[in-house]
C-alpha cells in the first residue's frame, strides 16, 4: 500500500516587514519567490512563498509578513528550527556568505554524523544549513547563489516539546513515519528518512511555552499525494481522535489541519496542483496573485499592502 504521506510539503512562518523578508529570503539564502499572494485568511497580509525553480513540494517556505509586529520567543509546542540541505562542502562559503551579510552563525555542528551551521534571519527565525551528499535536488539556480552551493530544499525540521510519546504515536501510527535513531537527545523521525522528510524532537520538560508571533513558524505542512489521499489521511485522523479541519482550498494545494499531542499545528497539504496553474513557469511570482473570492476586491486589497522590490541582483 502506498504511503499516505511521503515528508514535508512546505513550512510557514510569522514574519515581520515584508521588503526585509524577501531580501534575505530571495537576496541572502537565494530561494525563488514563487508566489506572491495574500493571505486567505487575512487578506490585508502578503503570503510569500520561497522556494526551488516550480516550487516543489519540500522546498517551499512560506511566510506571513506583519509590518512592525513584535519578535516572538523560542519554546516548547513549537517548530523552533528549519534545516535546509546544501551540497556537502557548502558551508565555509555559506559561513563566508552569512557573515557579508552581517547575520552571525554558530560553529560547525556535528548531528547524525552530518555537518551543519545555525542561524537566525532578522527576525529570530531559526534556520539550519545541513551539509549532504544524499540529496540530488537541484534547487533555485536562477538566484543570487552559484549553483554549487544553493539550498535544495528543506533537509527537515525540529520539533520542541515537553513529551515525545504522543507525539511519536501520531507521526509512527498515522503518517507513515518512522522512528530512526536518537542522539543527545534529540529523536529522529522520517518517511524514507532523507533530506525532506526528517522531523527531530527535541525535549525540554520543564521548557518554557514559546510566544508566537514574528520569528516563529506558524505550521508545518505534510506532503500526500492527492485530494483523494488528503481524505483518506483526514479520516484516519478523525476516527482516531484528531480535531481536523473541513478542507481548505488555498489554489495551489489543498489543506486541513489539527494540533499534534505537542501544541504544533500540522497540516496535510495536496502535491498538486502547484505553483504553476496562474503563472507562466518562467514568470512565477512576479505578479500578486489572488484567489477568485478576493479579485473584486484587488484595488483596495493592493492599496493596504506595502509595495515590495526584488533586488537579488544587489546580494549576489
Amino acid at each position: 500500500m502506498a504511503a499516505l504521506i511521503t515528508g514535508i510539503h512546505h513550512i510557514t512562518a510569522i514574519a515581520g516587514n515584508a521588503q526585509k523578508n524577501v531580501d534575505f529570503y530571495t537576496g541572502v539564502l537565494g530561494l525563488r519567490l514563487v508566489k506572491k499572494t495574500i493571505n486567505f485568511d487575512a487578506p490585508d497580509v502578503y503570503h510569500f512563498y520561497f522556494g526551488d525553480t516550480l516550487g516543489t513540494p519540500g522546498t517551499v517556505f512560506t511566510t506571513f509578513p506583519f509590518d512592525g509586529a513584535r519578535k516572538g520567543s523560542k519554546g516548547t509546542g513549537e517548530l523552533t528550527y528549519t534545516a535546509f540541505s546544501v551540497p556537502i562542502d557548502a558551508l565555509a562559503y555559506w559561513k563566508d556568505r552569512l557573515k557579508k551579510f552581517g547575520v552571525p552563525t554558530s560553529d560547525e555542528l556535528t548531528r547524525f554524523g552530518e555537518k551543519l551551521i545555525r542561524f537566525e534571519d532578522h527576525d529570530g527565525m531559526g534556520i539550519e544549513l545541513i551539509a549532504t551528499d544524499k540529496d540530488d535536488r537541484k534547487g533555485w539556480i536562477g538566484g543570487s547563489v552559484p549553483e554549487a552551493y544553493v539550498i535544495r530544499g528543506f533537509y527537515g525540521a525540529t520539533l520542541n516539546l515537553k513529551a515525545k510519546e504522543l507525539t511519536e504515536k501520531l507521526l509512527t501510527q498515522f503518517m507513515d513515519y518512522k522512528f530512526i535513531a536518537e542522539e543527545d537527545g534529540r529523536f529522529r523521525y522520517g518517511t524514507q528518512g532523507k533530506a525532506g522528510d526528517i522531523v527531530d524532537i527535541v525535549l525540554s520538560p520543564s521548557g518554557r511555552q514559546g510566544v508566537q508571533s514574528a520569528g516563529s513558524v506558524h505550521h508545518i505542512a505534510f506532503r500526500t499525494a492527492n485530494s483523494e489521499s488528503q481524505l483518506e489521511v483526514q479520516k484516519l485522523l478523525m476516527n482516531n481522535g484528531y480535531h481536523v479541519t473541513e478542507v481548505k482550498d488555498r489554489n495551489y494545494f489543498t489543506s486541513v489541519y489539527f494540533r499534534e499531542p505537542g501544541g504544533v499545528l500540522f497540516e496535510i497539504a495536496t502535491d498538486e496542483p502547484g505553483f504553476a496553474i496562474d503563472e507562466d513557469e518562467t514568470h512565477l511570482g512576479e505578479l500578486l496573485k489572488l484567489p477568485e473570492w478576493a479579485e473584486p476586491h484587488r484595488d483596495q486589497i493592493t492599496a493596504n499592502l506595502p509595495k515590495i522590490q526584488l533586488n537579488t541582483s544587489s546580494y549576489e
